[in-house]
């Protein structure tokens, strides 16, 4: 069977990004399922080839060669350098050269993907602050993915062999995420948590919402979101057909028995998703993001600038982001 080409972003240079690169292309489960190519910076994946000893992929192509080249067929990296100049790894934190090579690199994987030389893109962490610092006005590869591709509405979901979570708000504060919620943008992530859900599963999948308040409202004691926005969304919900419940009280929404019951979960806000769902599935957890023309996938976690360069990083969760791009694709 032929292989599929995958394009993986090498995240954030100062972080671990360019290790679990190099460790992933590497891995037996990666290279039988498909063809990986690491966008990125070439020198520093060398120099962290060398400090680490992870083996050096031998085919290199500059990123503006990618058009006119032939198809790739064997692990390459797609040298982005030349688009930003000379990086510095003495700096183990969010830096502006940082942001600007990150963002290189997915905006040449995206093009990548849309001109077919890639059936998915799949990113390593990137930093927020080095986006902000080098003047990229984008929260994380969600929302820049969704301008980048001008899509009416995306959503993350984080996805594993024991849970799968979506989120109605993301990147926000505490604050605004209570304003930010409303009962179209509900609907949607259920929508598009459902579609893909379906395709994973090869069946209705089975979903539990979450509410934003204690206690679910405690009918409008502790707030009033749940009767006003949340409510209305899943019963638009129930007459599509899908099969859902809630608003569950978020303490009680993930202990184990309504987990066997739950094939994915709805989350008003980023911590009330992400805490259940690291504390089950850090090591090979998978952030997926729906609604986009193409299929992303990414790691679960940051760039742990602490460990970075060091050979301590673990490459399992790129290694899982991977295989489900290609299942998905």
């Amino acid at each position: 069977m032929d292989r599929k080409t995958v394009a993986i972003t090498m995240g954030d240079p100062c972080g671990i990004g360019p290790e679990i690169c190099l460790k992933a292309v590497r891995d037996k489960r990666v290279l039988r399922a498909c063809i990986p190519v690491i966008f990125g910076d070439a020198a520093v994946l060398s120099q962290i080839s060398t400090k680490l000893h992870i083996p050096f992929p031998a085919n290199v192509v500059i990123a503006t060669d990618l058009a006119t080249c032939p198809a790739l067929e064997r692990c390459t990296i797609v040298d982005c350098s030349p688009t930003y100049g000379h990086l510095s790894l003495k700096a183990h934190k969010s830096t502006s050269a940082g942001g600007t090579a990150s963002f290189c690199y997915i905006k040449a994987a995206l093009n990548a993907v849309q001109t077919g030389k890639a059936c998915a893109i799949v990113t390593a962490p990137i930093s927020k602050e080095s986006l902000s610092l080098a003047g990229i006005a984008y929260p994380g590869h969600t929302e820049m993915l969704t301008a980048l591709t001008k899509s009416r509405s995306s959503c993350m979901m984080m996805a594993s062999d024991r849970i799968n979570v979506s989120l109605v708000t993301t990147h926000t504060s505490y604050m605004r995420a209570g304003r930010e919620i409303s009962a179209d943008k509900i609907s949607r992530v259920i929508d598009l948590t459902e579609q893909v859900m379906r395709k994973r599963l090869g069946r209705k999948p089975r979903l539990t919402v979450c509410a934003l308040n204690p206690h679910a409202g405690e009918n409008g004691l502790f707030g009033d979101e749940e009767h006003r926005i949340i409510r209305p969304a899943i019963r638009t919900a129930i007459k599509k057909g899908i099969n859902i419940i809630g608003p569950l009280p978020a303490d009680t929404a993930f202990i184990s028995k309504t987990r066997e019951s739950t094939d994915a979960y709805i989350a008003m806000y980023h911590d009330q998703g992400l805490i259940p769902f690291k504390m089950l599935s850090f090591d090979d957890g998978v952030n997926v993001t729906l609604g986009l023309p193409i299929v992303r996938t990414s790691v679960d976690h940051g760039t742990a600038f602490d460990i970075a360069h060091k050979g301590k990083a673990s490459c399992e969760s790129l290694v899982q982001a991977i295989i489900l791009a290609l299942r998905l694709s």
